[in-house]
Order: structure tokens, then C-alpha cells, then sequence
């Protein structure tokens, strides 16, 4: 990644726990994510690496788009760790410090391997209209409160999705889940009837 004037401002996320350090261009490649929870999985991460070097409070990084979450640990004040942790994050990614190789979120990726269970071909169909669905409602609002959605699997009216970035762990998510999520999916596609979210 070459040296790039960058400037970056914080958002908070439903999530009390996890902050959203917003930059001024694409970090990762559009539909694709980073996701990496302590510093053994971060080596492929020069970035992720330094941020779990230098704050002992980090729980996980996470890249997509133009952002990156950061979840600390719960007894840590972002009111005194969000300072450094903007400026160490500003001044990596001006000198050009490396994020890392990104997986894709489109088909539910985490890391270069999928995620995503078989499918049975007689449902094809509905998991194409779950995806959609997923895709083109969800997956914005998702975005803006600093986290990923991508769908796992589908069977028997059971839908499966994996939850990433501020979602993970979030108190708010199993309420986004149900009173959100499962009420779209069930009004738009009849053959839903519950929805379930595996953390990653």
C-alpha cells in the first residue's frame, strides 16, 4: 500500500464496545472484509498487527470499505483510548503500513476459505432471493453501524448468518436480528421462518 495522505474521523456504533474509525478513501476493495481477533490471527495484517502491539484493550480489528472497527475490552474508556488509537491508525495508514489481503464478504467468506454450507439445489432459488434481499437491504445498514452481515446457509426455514465487526457480540444485534432482519426476509420470502446469527 503506497504512502497516502489519509484523514480519519471516529463514529460510534450500537455496539457500546466497538468504535468505527471512518477514512477519507477505500481501504479494502467494495464487498470485501478483514477480520481478525487476537494478534497470532494478524501477522497477515501489518496494520491489525501493530494496533494489537500497541493497545493491550483491543479485542478485534476489522477492515471493510472505508473504515475500521476496532472492539476493546469492555472495563477500557474510549474516552481515553480513541485518541492514539486515531492517531496510530492516521499516521500507519499515511506512511503506507499494509492492511492486509481481504476475503470476501459476497459469498460469506471470513477468511480465503468459505464459510458458506452446502446447498441443495431444490433451494437454490430461495438462497439467491435471501442473498438478494441480504445484498441490497441489509447489508448498507449494516455497514454504516461499522459491521458485516453475510449469509451462511438455509435449511428448512432456518436461515444462518454470520455476524462481523461492531455486530459481533453487540447487545443490540439479537434485537436488529429479529424485530430487523427476520421480519424483512419472512415478509419477503414465505419459505423463512426464523433466523439465527453465528459470531464469527
Amino acid at each position: 500500500m503506497a504512502p497516502k495522505a489519509t484523514s480519519i474521523y471516529i463514529e460510534s456504533t450500537p455496539n457500546p464496545n466497538t468504535m468505527k474509525f471512518v477514512a477519507n478513501y477505500y481501504l479494502v476493495e467494495p464487498d470485501t472484509f478483514l477480520d481478525f481477533t487476537s494478534l497470532e490471527m494478524s501477522k497477515s495484517s501489518p496494520l491489525a498487527s501493530q494496533l494489537f502491539e500497541n493497545f493491550t484493550w483491543v479485542k478485534e480489528v476489522f477492515f471493510s470499505s472505508n473504515y475500521i472497527t476496532l472492539t476493546k475490552e469492555e472495563s477500557t474508556d474510549w474516552m481515553e483510548v480513541q485518541g492514539p488509537a486515531r492517531q496510530l491508525i492516521t499516521e500507519s495508514l499515511t506512511q503506507g503500513i499494509e492492511i492486509g489481503e481481504a476475503a470476501s464478504a459476497v459469498d460469506g467468506s471470513v477468511k480465503p476459505t468459505s464459510i458458506e454450507a452446502p446447498v441443495n439445489t431444490a433451494e437454490d432459488e430461495i438462497v439467491a432471493k435471501i442473498k438478494g434481499v441480504l445484498d441490497e437491504y441489509i447489508k448498507p445498514a449494516v455497514e454504516q453501524d461499522g459491521g458485516a452481515i453475510s449469509f451462511h446457509s438455509f435449511d428448512k426455514g432456518l436461515v444462518k448468518v454470520l455476524l462481523q465487526g461492531s455486530c459481533s457480540g453487540c447487545p443490540s444485534s439479537t434485537i436488529t436480528l429479529k424485530a430487523g432482519i427476520e421480519t424483512l426476509l419472512k415478509r419477503a420470502i414465505p419459505e423463512v421462518e426464523t433466523v439465527e446469527a453465528l459470531d464469527a
